[in-house]
């Protein structure tokens, strides 16, 4: 590894890694490929990852953190297990809309996680087959920050593409202004029709600048 620049609190974060063979007391020199590659935290329910060209974190929250309106429900929603990547064999739990009037789903994070001085996006990251129905309203995508703050926007997923993953940003937050306490994503459309063939895989929070494709 090239410079001094440690990435912040990863000593910390992956004390909750699943891979018994990524300690957080093995030198930073040994970890950084897999660093960049990305670690799963906390039963896959999470990805931290750098970025390599600014050894900044980075991190992926997989639908199964998420608290989703009567996900405990079959006849709502069902759980998936795919790849997290073409490339990659790890197998993640996914949500599938069946049927639904009430969309809502909400997770949150924890911003002292983040790196300092570096204004981050949050993307969902969902797919909408083509058999899909209901989106004729839009959705409300937004985050709500630590000190109450709520911004949020409507996404017309009806002219997004079918059969693809997508990314659709919920918003932004500074960590020069907010260096801890949790941010919410959310995702939601309360009207009262039914919806179905949304498929959830999570939320990416990542530098607004992101490099390492």
């Amino acid at each position: 590894m090239e410079g001094q620049c440690y990435p912040h609190e990863y000593q910390s974060i992956l004390r909750g890694s699943d891979s018994p063979a990524i300690h957080a007391n093995i030198p930073l020199e040994k970890l950084y490929d897999q660093l960049c590659a990305g670690v799963f935290l906390n039963n896959r329910t999470v990805k931290y990852s750098v970025e390599k060209e600014s050894q900044k974190n980075c991190f992926m929250m997989y639908a199964r953190g998420f608290s989703i309106a009567c996900s405990d429900d079959p006849s709502c929603w069902k759980w998936v297990t795919e790849k997290d990547a073409p490339s990659d064999g790890v197998l993640v739990e996914m949500a599938e809309l069946l049927k639904v009037r009430w969309l809502d789903v909400r997770g949150k994070f924890d911003l002292s996680n983040l790196s300092p001085a570096t204004t981050y996006e949050a993307v969902f990251v969902i797919k909408l087959k083509s058999s899909g129905y209901g989106w004729e309203v839009p959705v409300n995508f937004g985050v709500t920050l630590p000190d109450g703050t709520k911004k949020e926007h409507k996404v017309n997923l009806k002219e997004k593409p079918k059969d693809q993953w997508i990314e659709i940003k919920a918003g932004e937050v500074s960590t020069s202004e907010y260096k801890e306490g949790q941010m919410e994503v959310f995702m939601y459309e309360h009207s009262d029709h039914w919806k179905s063939g949304l498929v959830l895989k999570g939320v990416l929070i990542r530098p607004k600048n992101y490099i390492n494709k």
